[in-house]
């Protein structure tokens, strides 16, 4: 199993690789009230990897859904992608949006992607160099999308598994939100969680902003054999509790795309 985390450090010493592309996930707000301390710095080198526009689905309704082949292939070959490039992947709040981004590629088919442990933080705190926040033209990459459909779930996908228990489905909103003890951030949408589900907080699972051991993963963790299914808010902080999973397990993993924003709105059954 490849590890898909990398260090500051690693980063660091391979930032001259010819092959290397580095990505900034950048979500301008988000519902966890996390704030970028560093709003106008980036990596030395990073490209900007738009989750919000450039990289979602911005016609469907749901916020932050998975774009087409076409669409990933072509926003993937503005910013210089190839299919011979080894992508690392940070966001300016330790992990929160770049494990999005790294299940995005790996779902498009691209296996050389690896998110940076601690992020933007991480990197400023090691003294590894920054610059200002910039936008410019590269050379165009000869990425192709191959979408692995068996890496996202839709909704009657999810809802079959309440009957089958085919896969363990992990809830990565705060616990209060899972047991309807406090209103969804988003306004139309009902509390509580999809039925069998189980609470996995991502918050539980890191520490300074970085990946707790795999030691500590496995305890909090218990995992089995069983396929893996990913839930949240809107398919961001579920891409957390997967690639924490992915650490620690070879199971086979999947995000429900629509996630709580979808299954919120519906008339599909609930759990407090």
């Amino acid at each position: 199993m490849t590890n898909p985390i990398v260090s500051a450090a690693w980063l660091q010493e391979h930032l001259n690789d010819t092959d290397l592309i580095i990505l900034e996930a950048r979500l301008e707000q988000n519902q966890s009230n996390l704030e970028n301390q560093n709003p106008n710095l980036q990596i030395k080198g990073a490209r900007l990897f738009d989750i919000k526009n450039n990289f979602s689905n911005t016609s469907n309704p749901l916020p932050n859904t998975f774009p087409s082949e076409e669409q990933f292939t072509a926003e993937s070959q503005k910013l210089g992608i190839s299919s011979d490039s080894t992508i690392v992947v940070y966001d300016t709040l330790g992990i929160y949006s770049s494990p999005r981004a790294w299940w995005m590629f790996k779902a498009m088919g691209h296996s050389k992607v690896f998110v940076l442990d601690g992020g933007l933080p991480e990197w400023i705190k090691e003294g590894f160099p920054t610059e200002k926040q910039n936008q410019i033209n590269y050379p165009k990459g000869n990425f192709t999308a191959k979408f692995q459909p068996e890496l996202i779930k839709n909704k009657e996908q999810i809802l079959e598994n309440i009957s089958t228990k085919e896969a363990v489905l992990m809830d990565a909103r705060s616990a209060d939100r899972f047991h309807a003890t406090h209103e969804e951030p988003r306004a139309g949408l009902r509390s509580g969680h999809i039925p069998g589900s189980i609470s996995v907080p991502f918050t539980e699972l890191q520490q300074n902003g970085k990946f707790k051991s795999n030691e500590e993963l496995k305890e909090i963790l218990k995992l089995d054999s069983q396929p893996l299914y990913f839930t949240c808010g809107s398919g961001i902080t579920a891409c957390i509790v997967l690639l924490a999973c992915e650490l620690i397990s070879d199971n086979p993993k999947a995000v429900y795309d629509g996630s709580w924003t979808e299954w919120g709105i519906s008339d599909l059954p609930i759990e407090k």
